[in-house]
């Protein structure tokens, strides 16, 4: 079972509103080769690592993977989009990206709809509140910025993996602050923000920051 406490309704929404926004455009990092739906948006846990460190068998999404796809190397691609039997692995074959993301659209919206519905009639019990805190209003994990998660606002994620927790946590720091902080995982009180050394001279109530515990923005 998948260890991820990520709230399945949350990160369907999650990842339309990073469609809609565009965020499977082209990276500036690998403008080369076309985006991968799922692995290249932030909803996947191991967005943005050089490998691939939480086993897919942990995320959320692998309860909508039939079973007999679980096992492959990115099972996510296996889920079936709609009543052709269409698929993420399919469309790479037969589509292109406009065609592939209206697609997925379609389906996270019917997706979304019927699990609203479905709770409605039956309200999930003991829903944890912490594990959707931060897909809908994520923001800049300095406490002291206001700006809010923006597929094109570049800036940089972070995945941190606490010794007491089994599962990643995904976070992010805006652009400017990126210049100016990193994150590091802190004993006894989780993800901090830390200055990193060859910041930029800024005034010294910003560096007051650095001590400050980081609200647990997940993605």
């Amino acid at each position: 079972m998948p260890s991820d406490d990520r709230d399945l309704l949350e990160v369907l929404k999650f990842e339309l509103q990073f469609l809609e926004k565009g965020g499977y455009g082209r990276s500036p990092r690998q403008p080369w080769r076309a985006p991968l739906i799922f692995e290249d948006s932030p909803t996947c846990l191991n967005f943005a690592l050089p490998e691939r460190v939480c086993p897919c068998s942990e995320c959320v999404l692998m309860q909508l993977v039939p079973e007999a796809d679980r096992e492959k190397s990115v099972p996510c691609d296996y889920i079936v989009l709609n009543g052709a039997g269409e698929t993420i692995a399919s469309l790479y074959r037969s589509a292109d990206q406009a065609e592939i993301e209206a697609v997925l659209k379609d389906w996270l919206c019917r997706t979304i709809e019927g699990i609203e519905e479905s709770r409605e009639k039956a309200p999930a019990v003991g829903a944890s509140q912490d594990s959707v805190s931060s897909l809908n209003s994520a923001k800049c994990a300095n406490p002291l910025c206001p700006t809010r998660f923006d597929a094109q606002s570049g800036g940089k994620f972070f995945v941190l993996r606490a010794e007491d927790l089994q599962q990643a946590r995904h976070y992010w720091l805006c652009r400017d602050c990126s210049e100016v902080f990193t994150l590091v995982e802190q004993a006894g009180r989780g993800p901090v923000l830390a200055v990193r050394h060859h910041e930029p001279r800024k005034a010294e109530a910003q560096k007051t920051v650095a001590s400050q515990p980081v609200a647990r923005h997940r993605h």
